[in-house]
C-alpha cells in the first residue's frame, strides 16, 4: 500500500511554510485541484490489493477531508492578518450614479401643488370603469361619436344591465360623477389625475396618457372664477408671464364650452422669433384643453340641484403642458425609454 501518511506529512509541512495567500492557492491547486495529488492518490486505487481497497480509500478521503479544512482554517487565518487600509472619516464620501423621477411623475406633482394651495383636493377614481361614468353621467347618449369604438377602448366582458360595458376610462371626466356623490352637498373643490386610454398613436397622441381634471362647484360659480384659476395654474406652471383666452367650443358635459389657450412658451406670444414666424405655434397661441361651465344634467345626476349650485371643469393633458412647457414636439419621447432623452429632466 502506498504510504499514505508521508504524503500528510509533507503536506503539513509545507503549509505551515507557505508565506503568503496566493501561495496558499497554489498549494491547493497542488494538493486538491483536479489533477492534484490526492486525485492522483485516488487514482491509484486500481493498483492496490483487493482485500486493502477499502482501508486505502478510507484514508484517502480522510486525508481529503482534512487537507480541506486546513486550508480553510489557514486562509482565515491570513485573511485575520490582513492590513487595514487607512480610512480618513472626515473625508467626503464617494458620489455614485443616482436614478430620478420620470418627468410625467415630475409634473404631477408640481401640478397637484399648484392647485393645493388654492383648496383643491387631490382625489383618484377608477381607470377601468363603466360606461354609465364615463358617458351617461355626462350628458353623453348612446350614439354619441366619442362612444365608438374608434374612440375609446372596451372590455371584452359582459356588459352591466345598469352601468352598461366596461371600458378603459377615455377622460378623468368619469370622476365628477363619482366626486359629487362622495361629497353629497357642494363646495367641491376636486383635482384628479389619472392615466387615459384612446386608441390613437401618433407625434401628439398615445394610447395611454395622463390627464388632470379639475372641478369646482359652489354657490354663484361663473366664469370669471373660471378664468382666474386658469390665470393662476399657467402663470405658476410656464411662468409669470403667461397669459390665458377662452375660445367658444363645444363638450357635451359642459355649457357654455371653450378650448382654452395659453401664450406660446417659444415666441411670449410675439408669434415670430427674430421676424420669422413661430414654428411652433404660429399665431402666439397654444391650444392647452378643454373647460367649461358643468352642464345641469350633469350636476343632477351627481345629485346636485343646479338652480342652487353651479360650476365649472377642465381637463388637461400631462403630457400636452409639458410639451408646451420645454418646447418638445413628440409625445412619444416620454415612454421610448431612451435615457438621453429622460436624463434632461
Amino acid at each position: 500500500m502506498i504510504d499514505i501518511n508521508s504524503y500528510k506529512e509533507r503536506f503539513l509541512k509545507e503549509l505551515n511554510e507557505v508565506p503568503t495567500s496566493d501561495k496558499l492557492n497554489e498549494l491547493h491547486i497542488k494538493y486538491l485541484g483536479r489533477n492534484g495529488l490526492i486525485n492522483e492518490l485516488l487514482s491509484k486505487i486500481k493498483d492496490v490489493e483487493a482485500s486493502e481497497k477499502k482501508q486505502y480509500g478510507t484514508l484517502v478521503n480522510t486525508f481529503k477531508t482534512e487537507a480541506e479544512l486546513k486550508f480553510a482554517d489557514k486562509k482565515g487565518k491570513f485573511a485575520s492578518e490582513k492590513t487595514t487600509e487607512y480610512f480618513d472619516k472626515t473625508m467626503p464620501g464617494k458620489k455614485y450614479p443616482k436614478g430620478s423621477l420620470h418627468v410625467v411623475s415630475y409634473a404631477i406633482e408640481e401640478i397637484s401643488r399648484i392647485f393645493e394651495k388654492i383648496g383643491f383636493i387631490r382625489v383618484s377614481y377608477p381607470e377601468v370603469d363603466w360606461e354609465y361614468s364615463a358617458f351617461e353621467a355626462l350628458n353623453m347618449p348612446k350614439g354619441h361619436p366619442a362612444r365608438d369604438d374608434f374612440e375609446t377602448s372596451f372590455i371584452d366582458l359582459p356588459p352591466d344591465l345598469k352601468f352598461g360595458k366596461m371600458v378603459l376610462t377615455p377622460h378623468t371626466s368619469n370622476g365628477q360623477n363619482r366626486e359629487m356623490k362622495r361629497v353629497g352637498k357642494p363646495p367641491i373643490r376636486m383635482i384628479n389625475i389619472s392615466k387615459c386610454y384612446r386608441p390613437n398613436w401618433d407625434a401628439t397622441h398615445t394610447p395611454m396618457f395622463f390627464q388632470f381634471e379639475g372641478l369646482c362647484v359652489d354657490k354663484g360659480i361663473n366664469i370669471t372664477h373660471l378664468k382666474g384659476t386658469l390665470d393662476h395654474f399657467a402663470k405658476k406652471y410656464f411662468g409669470e408671464g403667461t397669459q390665458t383666452r377662452l375660445r367658444p367650443h363645444h363638450f357635451q358635459f359642459t355649457e357654455p364650452s371653450f378650448e382654452v389657450d395659453v401664450t406660446c412658451t417659444v415666441c411670449k406670444g410675439k408669434s415670430e422669433i427674430e421676424g420669422k414666424k413661430c414654428k411652433v405655434c404660429k399665431s402666439g397661441w397654444l391650444e392647452l384643453g378643454g373647460t367649461g361651465i358643468v352642464h345641469p344634467n350633469v350636476l343632477k345626476e351627481g345629485g346636485i340641484d343646479p338652480d342652487e349650485f353651479t360650476g365649472w371643469a377642465f381637463g388637461f393633458g400631462i403630457e400636452r403642458v409639458i410639451m408646451m412647457k420645454y418646447g418638445l414636439d413628440d409625445i412619444r419621447h416620454y415612454y421610448g425609454g431612451d435615457i438621453r432623452f429622460l436624463q434632461q429632466f
